[in-house]
């Protein structure tokens, strides 16, 4: 009898322990961001589109009894810029960061905040304010929302916010900083 029960009662504690966070994730990304800081001449706009891989948790930081949790995983970036004003038109990189997400206990919907940054190619222009190199860091926050709409596929939306820089490489570092919004779809892949 016990051997019957332990049988039957294995599959149901598999899918009980199954979190959306368990997962590995493609998601695409597109956003529209204004300039906010005076660094540089030029009034940047820019429509960011990224293509988005988050590893399954690395870290549970919290769980509450009922089911809610925060956790950490890993999210790493191609990143595609248009620059719909500015000098430059383009800019290419790869960019990485933690992605902090607080579950609500119905798994379906989370509150994330990602910080990080990375390295990319701009296509430089010879104007003054500009990039002036064609190598330049980037430095990247959003604090959002995601909501599952399919056991596979869920949206989100986030304020989201980029820093373009050289490094001093050239004087004057003029710099980018720019702020709005991002929005995506992302699939849930098999563990």
């Amino acid at each position: 009898m016990l051997l019957a029960f332990a049988i039957t009662a294995l599959p149901l504690l598999a899918v009980a322990q199954d979190h959306p966070a368990d997962h590995w994730e493609f998601a695409v990304e597109a956003g529209y961001l204004a300039k906010v800081r005076n660094n540089s001449p030029h009034d940047y706009r820019i429509a960011p589109t990224q293509v988005v891989w988050r590893t399954p948790a690395a870290y549970k930081l919290w769980e509450s009894d009922d089911g809610a949790k925060l956790v950490v995983r890993n999210r790493t970036a191609v990143v595609l810029e248009s620059i719909v004003r500015g000098p430059e038109d383009v800019y290419f990189a790869f960019a990485g960061s933690p992605s902090f997400e607080l579950w609500h206990k119905n798994q379906k919907t989370a509150l994330f905040y990602e910080i990080g940054g990375g390295i990319g190619l701009i296509n430089v222009k010879k104007v003054e304010g500009a990039q002036g190199q064609a190598r330049t860091f980037n430095w990247f926050t959003q604090l959002g929302m995601r909501h599952k709409i399919t056991p596979t596929l869920s949206i989100m939306g986030a304020g989201y916010f980029t820093h373009h820089s050289n490094q001093g490489a050239t004087n004057p570092n003029p710099g980018i900083d720019v702020l709005g919004v991002n929005f995506g779809l992302i699939w849930q892949l098999g563990k």
